[in-house]
Formats: C-alpha cells, sequence, structure tokens
C-alpha cells in the first residue's frame, strides 16, 4: 500500500514538472536542502525521478547562522545526507542578524536575500542551470492569504512562481518548485515511511511571525469552520491568477507604446481603455520609471486624467515624484527638491524595539493582554491582530495618507503637519509607524478607529527620546 502512495506521490512530481516545463533532460539541477522535512523530500522524491528526467543532482545549501549550534547541525546533516546519496554538496553561511541590522531589513527577508544571493552566484557560475526549493501548497495557500489580506490584485494573488527566471543569467537559469502542488502533510508521511529524518526547525513555531500564525492558526480555522479544502481553493486561486496575469502583461506591452511617452501619459489615449487595463497601464508607466504604485496612489491619477482644469495640477508619489495635468497629458517629474535622501526605516518586532537615530529616539512596541489593558488610554491600542509580525518605523513620504480618530475622514500627512504648523527638517524626518502597505501610528495623532484593540491582544507603539 506504501509502495502505491510513493509511486502516485512520485507521478504528481513528474506530472507536475512536466506542466510547468521545471526540468528537462541534461539540467544541472542543485536541490536547496535546508534539513527541514519539505527540502528533504525533495531530495528523496528527485533521486527516485532522476533517471526518467534525465537530469545531474547536487545538493545546495546555506547557514543562515540564526540558530547558533542548531543551524551548525543543520549543515552537517545535510552535508551527511549528501555523502549518504553521493551528491555534490555546495555549501556557504552568511551572518543574516548583521545584515538585517545593516540594511534595516526583517531577520525574514534579510535570510531569503542572502540565500537568493548565493543561488544567483551558483546559477551564474553555470555549475548548475537550475536550483529546486521545496515549497509546498501549503506555503502556496499561506503566500495568497497573506497576499489577500495586505491587499493585492492578480499580481499579488498570483502567489509563488513554479519557475523563476534569475536576471542577469546568460543562459537558461531558474529556480524552479517541483512540489508546489503537494501538500506538506503528504510530504511528511512519504518520508515517515521511508524511515527518512528531518530537521525541526523551533522558528517555525514562532508565533511572533506572521506566517506562522497562519499556518498554526487561522489556516487550520479555516479549514475547520468553512472549508475543508480551503488550502487547495488558495494554490487554485494562485493557478487562476498566473494565467490572468500572463495575459495582461501581454496586453500591457501591446498598448503601452500608443498612451505613455516621454514620462507621460495621454489622457485622451488612456480614457479609451477599460478601467482594468488603464489601472495596469498606469502601474507599467511609473514602473518603467523605477516607481512602485500602491493601490490608492493609481486611483489617484485616474482621478486627475479624468479632470478637466484649466490649470495644471499635480500629486504627489513616493520617492519625490509628482504628476502633472497639462495639455492633455499627466507627466511624471521627480522633484529637484525630493526628501529622499533623509529617508529612513527601520524594522520593529511586536513585541520589540528598536532605536532610530534620525529621530533621536527609541519607538517600542508593547504587547499588552486582558486586565492590563485598563490602565492604557484606549486611543492609544492598536489591535494585535489586524498588525503585521513586523511593523516599519520611518518618515512620512508623498503620498501617505492617516486617518485620526474622530476625524471624518483620511488626509494627506503633509496636511496634517501643514496644520499643526510643523516644518523645516523636522517636517520631513516626522517618523510613522506602517503595517503593510497602512499608516497605523503618526507621532502626536490619535490612532485610526478602525486599528483601535478590539480582541483580547493590543499593541502599544511609543516613541521614547534619548
Amino acid at each position: 500500500m506504501y509502495y502505491v502512495a510513493v509511486q502516485k506521490l512520485a507521478q504528481s512530481v513528474r506530472h507536475y514538472i512536466r506542466k510547468h516545463g521545471l526540468l528537462k533532460a541534461g539540467d544541472r539541477v542543485g536541490i536547496a536542502v535546508s534539513g527541514g522535512a519539505d527540502s528533504v523530500a525533495s531530495l528523496r522524491l528527485l533521486l527516485e525521478l532522476r533517471k526518467e528526467i534525465g537530469v545531474v543532482l547536487s545538493v545546495v545549501h546555506f547557514n543562515h547562522k540564526l540558530r547558533g549550534a542548531d543551524s551548525d547541525e543543520d549543515e552537517r546533516f545535510v552535508a551527511q545526507l549528501a555523502q549518504e546519496h553521493r551528491l555534490e554538496l555546495r555549501c556557504e553561511g552568511g551572518d543574516v542578524a548583521a545584515y538585517a541590522a545593516e540594511k534595516h531589513l526583517s531577520l525574514e527577508t534579510a535570510a531569503r536575500q542572502l540565500r537568493y544571493q548565493y543561488f544567483r552566484r551558483l546559477l551564474l557560475g553555470r555549475r548548475l542551470n537550475r536550483i529546486a526549493t521545496g515549497h509546498t501548497l501549503d506555503d502556496q495557500a499561506e503566500t495568497v492569504l497573506l497576499k489577500i489580506v495586505r491587499g493585492a490584485g492578480t499580481r499579488g494573488l498570483a502567489g509563488i512562481y513554479p519557475k523563476l527566471s534569475f536576471p542577469g543569467s546568460q543562459f537558461s537559469a531558474s529556480i524552479v518548485r517541483p512540489l508546489l502542488g503537494i501538500r506538506r502533510k503528504d510530504l511528511e508521511a512519504y518520508l515517515l515511511g521511508l524511515g527518512q529524518s528531518w530537521r525541526e526547525d523551533k522558528s517555525n513555531r514562532d508565533l511572533r511571525h506572521m506566517r506562522n500564525r497562519v499556518r498554526h492558526g487561522i489556516l487550520p480555522r479555516l479549514e475547520h469552520y468553512l472549508n475543508p479544502g480551503v488550502r487547495e481553493a488558495l494554490a487554485e486561486t494562485a493557478e487562476i491568477a498566473r494565467a490572468e496575469e500572463e495575459f495582461w502583461q501581454k496586453e500591457v506591452s501591446r498598448v503601452l507604446p500608443s498612451v505613455w511617452a516621454r514620462s507621460a501619459l495621454t489622457v485622451s489615449a488612456l480614457a479609451n481603455l477599460p478601467l482594468a487595463l488603464q489601472r495596469r497601464v498606469i502601474r507599467a508607466a511609473s514602473e518603467s520609471l523605477g516607481l512602485r504604485l500602491d493601490f490608492p496612489h493609481v486611483e489617484e491619477i485616474l482621478a486627475l486624467s479624468c479632470d478637466l482644469p484649466r490649470s495644471a495640477k499635480a500629486i504627489e508619489l513616493p520617492d519625490g515624484w509628482v504628476v502633472l495635468r497639462n495639455k492633455g497629458g499627466l507627466r511624471f517629474e521627480l522633484q529637484s527638491d525630493t526628501p529622499s535622501k533623509l529617508d529612513y526605516e527601520y524594522c520593529l518586532s511586536i513585541p520589540g524595539s528598536v532605536e532610530v537615530r534620525e529621530t533621536e529616539s527609541r519607538f517600542e512596541a508593547v504587547l499588552i493582554s486582558g486586565n492590563a489593558a485598563k490602565g492604557y488610554n484606549p486611543g492609544d491600542l492598536l489591535d494585535r491582530a489586524l498588525l503585521a509580525s513586523e511593523v516599519k518605523v520611518r518618515n512620512w513620504r508623498p503620498g501617505d495618507r492617516f486617518w485620526p480618530s474622530h476625524t471624518k475622514v483620511p488626509k494627506k500627512i503633509k496636511e496634517l503637519l501643514q496644520e499643526r504648523h510643523v516644518t523645516g527638517p523636522e517636517r520631513k524626518l516626522w517618523p510613522v509607524v506602517v503595517s503593510g502597505t497602512d499608516v497605523v501610528w503618526v507621532r502626536g495623532f490619535p490612532a485610526p478607529t478602525g486599528s483601535l484593540a478590539r480582541s483580547d491582544e493590543a499593541v502599544l507603539i511609543r516613541e521614547v527620546r534619548l
């Protein structure tokens, strides 16, 4: 019975590889093995399939050095696994914590950047032309759900792609995810049947990280109360969104030259397009300038395109960009007095603290539970469930909006500071706290009503002068 299950699992992986063109005969494949169940299962399954597909396998490991002796033990485990199966091992390490501090990144983001930098060097070195990671259907479902709650169009809902071509490679080099259609529980059952051990990373149970709360709390509840097949449904959503995104990318490439030229959009040509295409054309135009816009910015530009002013109007965008309306066009310009050189951004864990040298202060995120909340002003307490596991402390940027409680409508932070007569360098450095794309805290202003604590866990954000 187990043999039949193993064969069925291998067939599913083989089908997924063929469907998405992930591997072909002659490929030199480095299997990224962390030591966890997913990556170890990836190694064992590709070992079973390598003769049939015709690939040459090796093992790739990156030691993030985040867990001390446990990280070193992971590396030894992977080295032993490679030796046992007579596979070449390529191994490197990096100080993720130091890199995160230097670049003001979360540990998760810093680890991914260093790991993928290593993958890129391996691919550019031409000793490998494929690196296979152990992403599963569960990873896909978690990613799509996180994208939904943070706000995403079809690009975000496309989730994790089965194949990621590496920029800068002069030959066919890519990262592939052959297990993206397989459940994690099936991989663990497969390993148990083989008698194959794996390493457990205790940080995967740390509920301070948003993905872990989704994995161990939210998705199991959705399965229990709403849909037992919610993970498969979310993965199917990603599959549909990827196909939609491919279509729209081709459509935007076809239309863009007729609407966008010399850093300006032609209003009349833009107005003739369907709304969905208008939004995508605006995004594509801005991205050609190296500018990534959120949905509110796109809507502001659309509103400006529909206006018929007697004189030119302008709206502010991030990173010092403005859009000017004049003579039937929307022109993107970079202001010469852009404050981007003064910009700062720091990651703040919940709970946790971070020093911000630009404001000469320390920001603290204090987790408050149950009856302890009674000792605080309710207007200062944010709902823990509505915040990411890690927020960002940064200076406000053009286009940022905030909705202080007891006010009728949200306003641009620029306008709020003008009303308070905040000027000069202090105004440019004025701190805010951002969760995802939402500004949830601004120095000197009451928190948004929609973000105030309603659950048993609350977060107090406070600034302490150094």
